[in-house]
Parts: structure tokens; sequence; C-alpha cells
């Protein structure tokens, strides 16, 4: 399908020249103090991180009117989304031209994602239980350990603070969507709770375009099946989490997130899919003093899949994660933080499929040290993890910070990451490879930042190299250790405040290699685009409220040939708000405003122009 848009130069040439001279008139700017945590596995402010972060808050989600963690993160600085033919779809992430399996997604400090398939269910988790999102780009394997070459991405669940309050939100929209949620919490003396539930259903439309055979494809092509009908999605999800501070210095909190999907699409072998992902943590925390602060945590993260072609059973995957970290944070002397723990993680499976092992654990331990001294910032860190299957790794990461002074500053950081093969990978009978080795990178970053009260901007360069990637080896017919890949980049965000407007742009170009000696050397990894923008303008006007976002993206390969070309695209969403009383607020959004016709996976087609309207209960404290 031939995409009508903005070329790659041209997307960045006009993202650039809507956000520079903005820059120079920023007035009036509330500052931006997020705090962090997926980055050092302390609470760091995102201007002092010294490896590139960024928070979305609950504010900023719900100005967004986005309806799935894709829409939400999609365009973002170093970021590309790849979905398989809309709402509840499988929906994969690519962070600085990683593998979408190379990025580790946290929920609440819990691994979550299948031990089988290697990715978690972006496409699942519901947004109205979420309250904010945590992005840090590059190698955070010498605090995370597996998983994370690409970077972290955490999502935090609602939190309850203040007083005990109702919220309450009803939605209808294109493709037959209606929507529902519904939750209360608050504090009451030492202790704070919350409970939500979340319901959202969508006739959808065709997500996939392929055939079963025809003379120009006489295998097939797509999804290998011609089913021209509408696919659906239905999520209903809960949360529940609350805490009680015991003492001045104890205290413990605990949450459950639970999220039923069924998912209509096309194929040959299996075209539904009635999923569950369940997370749970508890939190023990005692912090005798102020230079010391010591964490217990446990958490279980349970990932099902019941797979059906026309209603007959075709299969099921289960995978349940347990986990248990024990950290101490210990100020040692003024601005010098040490921090040392232990991570345990067990993964076990249960499968139609007969895997050779269903079972594997994990522990590590990792020391981190963080210091300032006066216009300088160190940070380090190293992990052992001792993995039941593939030994000992050790990976690490130095980072370095220099302030100028007026908000400015430059930072540089090295690190080193790895990813365990998944069972899939590993034992998926006729098609995997118990002799698989991790895949392992190294990574550099250079940036230069600056924040005010009134707007902030940053520039960072990396590129990470990525040794014994696991790709289908043509001389075994299995999977191997035979890919290398070399990722280099840029990203450029400003945020600021003009006149009344909140402005957010984000640039971002990524050149993903393919290392690798034969036919495919020099190529581009698949299903990346080397350039995206995102824009994001807001401005009030009395009760009213109304917002642009624009998105853009360059061409990509579906193929690891580079024969298989999609066209860039770029699509215009515009939001309204108007606070009908005080509690009481009426959203509307029409999404890919000029109707443009794209695609992220060859074959699977993603929406046209949608529309939305809500209506919001949520007292202010």
């Amino acid at each position: 399908m031939q995409s009508r848009t903005l070329s790659s130069p041209s997307l960045l040439a006009f993202a650039v020249a809507m956000a520079l001279p903005l820059a120079a008139q920023a007035q009036d700017a509330t500052n931006l103090d997020e705090i962090v945590v997926s980055g050092t596995r302390t609470e760091v402010s995102v201007e002092d991180s010294l490896v590139p972060a960024q928070v979305i808050g609950r504010e900023a989600i719900q100005r967004s009117q986005a309806r799935s963690l894709g829409e939400l993160l999609q365009g973002r600085a170093g970021i590309s989304i790849a979905n398989q033919g809309g709402a509840g779809k499988i929906t994969t992430l690519n962070l600085r031209g990683a593998e979408s399996d190379h990025v580790l997604v946290l929920v609440d400090g819990v691994r979550m994602g299948s031990a089988t398939a290697g990715l978690p269910a972006l496409q699942d988790l519901p947004i109205d239980q979420i309250d904010r999102v945590e992005i840090v780009r590059g190698p955070r394997s010498s605090l995370w350990g597996s998983e994370a070459i690409g970077g972290v991405i955490q999502v935090f669940t609602r939190r309850n603070t203040g007083k005990v309050r109702p919220n309450v939100r009803i939605g209808v929209g294109s493709d037959s969507t209606r929507e529902a949620s519904a939750g209360i919490g608050g504090a009451i003396g030492r202790g704070w709770f919350g409970a939500d539930v979340a319901y959202t259903r969508t006739d959808g439309f065709n997500a996939c375009r392929g055939t079963s055979g025809d003379a120009a494809n006489p295998f097939g092509a797509g999804c290998f099946a011609d089913e021209p009908d509408r696919d659906g999605y239905r999520n209903t999800s809960a949360s529940l989490r609350g805490g009680y501070a015991f003492t001045d210095t104890l205290t413990l909190e605990a949450n459950a997130l639970r999220a039923d999907g069924e998912s209509e699409f096309d194929g040959s072998f299996t075209n539904r899919s009635e999923t569950v992902q369940q997370v749970l943590g508890t939190k023990l925390r005692y912090a005798p003093s102020d230079k010391v602060n010591l964490l217990l945590s446990l958490g279980r993260n349970d990932d099902k899949s019941d797979d059906f072609h026309d209603d007959v059973p075709s299969g099921y995957f289960e995978t349940r994660r347990y986990v248990a970290s024990a950290q101490g944070d210990f100020i040692v002397a003024t601005n010098q933080l040490l921090t040392a723990g232990i991570d345990w993680q067990d993964d076990k499976i249960e499968s139609a499929t007969a895997f050779d092992a269903t079972q594997r654990d994990n522990l590590a331990g990792f020391v981190e040290y963080q210091g300032r001294f006066g216009a300088h910032q160190l940070q380090a860190s190293v992990r052992n993890d001792d993995n039941e299957q593939f030994g000992n790794h050790t990976t690490g990461s130095l980072g370095y910070g220099f302030g100028f002074g007026n908000g400015l500053k430059l930072t540089a950081s090295v690190a080193t990451g790895f990813k365990a093969p998944s069972f899939n990978d590993l034992y998926y009978p006729f098609f995997g490879n118990p002799d698989l080795k991790p895949e392992e990178s190294e990574s550099v970053n250079l940036g230069i930042a600056q924040y005010a009260d009134t707007w902030n901007w940053t520039f960072n360069v990396y590129q990470n190299k990525v040794d014994q990637l696991i790709s289908y080896d043509a001389a075994i017919f299995l999977p191997n250790n035979i890919d290398e890949a070399r990722i280099r980049g840029a990203e450029f965000t400003v945020d600021i405040a003009v006149a009344g407007f909140d402005i957010a742009t984000q640039l971002s170009h990524t050149d993903p290699r393919n290392r690798s000696a034969g036919f495919n050397h020099d190529n581009l990894l698949a299903r990346r685009p080397r350039n995206t923008a995102r824009i994001d303008v807001d401005r009030a006007f009395g009760a009213f409220r109304t917002g642009v976002t624009f998105n853009a993206a360059g061409e990509r390969y579906d193929n690891l040939a580079n024969t298989v070309r999609l066209g860039g695209y770029s699509t215009l969403d515009l939001r309204l708000e108007y606070a009908i009383a005080q509690a009481w607020t009426l959203q509307a959004k029409v999404g890919n405003v000029f109707d443009r016709e794209y695609e992220t996976v060859a074959w699977y087609n993603q929406a046209g122009r949608t529309y939305g309207l809500s209506l919001r209960y949520q007292p202010q404290e």
C-alpha cells in the first residue's frame, strides 16, 4: 500500500522549523521536575539523570486522549511502534533501533513479559489503569539484567493521595468502540487505598489484507489467510492497591493489576486469542534514618494466551514469572549514594506445545555508586547474573556529567547489556535451538541538555553494537547466534510554554545496520524507520483546552533483505476538552484527520480517520 505522506527530510525540516523559533520565545512554562527511578533504581529527577530519560504523567496521559499504550508512546524520542492491525493486535516497540525483545518492561517494578515469546503484551495493558510511564533510553542491564539492551520502560499503576475521591469515565468512538471506567481511592489516616475497573470493546476493522494463495503469491502472503472481516477486541481490567505506614520509618504497600482480553485477527491456524495479563506486587520499606533506606520487594507476573481457530482450540501458552528483590540505599557522605541489592527471578511455563525445559531461575547481585562533586556527577554500576541455563554474565555502566551553569549540562555514558534467549528460541519443537547463547551489547551515549524554569531541551547521540544476535540460520534450518548489528542515532527534544501554549517536540534519527556477513550485510534492520517526529501542542482558553499531535515516520523495510519497503507516513490528531463543571470534563478527538493510509507491518492495516467522545468525572482536591 502506498502511503500519502511527507518524505523523511521534509518531516524533520517541518518539525525543526516549528520547534526552534518557539524555544527562543519561551516565557512562562512550568518547570517539569519529574522523578525517574528506572534508570538508577533510586529516585532521581529527570534533569539530574546521566542517561536519557522521560516521564509521561497522568495529566499528560489524560490530555493526550490516547486509548492504548502504543498510541501514547508512538513517536516519542527513540521509539517506533509496529502494530498488526489495530486495537488489541500484537504491538511491538523498538527503542533506539534495538530488537523489540531488547526492551525491558516493568509494571510497578515487576518484570512483565512472556518467557515463551520473549515479548511483553503491550497491547493488553489498559491505559485507564496507568498513572505514569518512565522511559529510559540505552542499556540498563547493569541494574536490571536481561532484556534491557535497548532500554527500560516502566509503567506505574494509579496512586491515591489526599481525601477519598471517586472517578468515572465513559466513552464512544469509531468502529463501534465503547468504553467505561470507574474507581475510588485516597488516604485515610496512615494508610491509603485505591480500586479501579475499566472496560473497552471495539468491533475493529479488517486487520490483515493477506491472502491464502493467488496467482501473484501461490503460497499466500501476509497473514496467509483471506478473511476480509472486522477483527474486534475486548479488554476488561481491574487494579487494587494500598499501603500503610506503621511508623515514620516502616511502610508496606501492595498492588494488583489484571487485564482479560479477547482479540480477533486473521490467520490460517489461529484467528482468535483470549489473554490474561496479571501483575501482583508488594513492597516493604524501612528507613531507620535519612541516610539508610532498605527495600524488600516480591512480585509475580502471569501471561496467558488461549488460542482458537473458528472457535476450535488451537493451543495455549502460560508463563508464570516470580521475582524477589532486596535493595539497600546508603548515603555514605554528602551527595554520595551507594546502592547494593540482590534480584531473584524464576520463570515457569505451561503449554499445549511440548518444550524440553519448562523452568529456569536467575540470581543476581548488583552495586551502584552515584556521586556529585560540585559541577561533576558520577554514576557507576556493575551486576552479575547467575542464570540456571547460561551461567554467570557480568554487565556494567559508567556515566559522567558536568554542569556549566544556567541549567546547561554535558553527559557521557558507556554500558554493556545482554539478553537471554526465550523458551521459544531454545525449545520450540522443530524451530528451537538449545545451543543458543545470550545476545550481548556495548553502548556509548553523549548528550547535552539545558533545563530552565520555562523550557528545556536535550540532544543525544549514541552507538549500540549488538553481538550474537539470534536469527534464522539456513545452514542448520534453526535459529542461531549468527548476526551482528550496529545502531547509531541521535535524538532532539524541546519542551516549552509560550503565550499559553504547551509545546513538546521530539525528533529521532536511527541507523540500525545489519553488520553480519552475507547477502544482508549493511542492510537496515527490519520494521524500524530511520526518522521519526512527534509534536504535541496544547492551549487552554478558559474552560476549553485544545490540542494537536503530529506524528511522522520515515520509510522502513519489512524484511532483512530490504526488498519489502513500507512507505513513510504522517498523521495529525486534533483534541478538544471542555470543563463543564469543576469535576466534569467532556473530551473529543479526531485521529488521523487526513485519513492517511499506511502500514507499520506489511499487509496489516492501520486505522483511517477515527472519532472519539468521552465524559470524565474527577473531583479535585
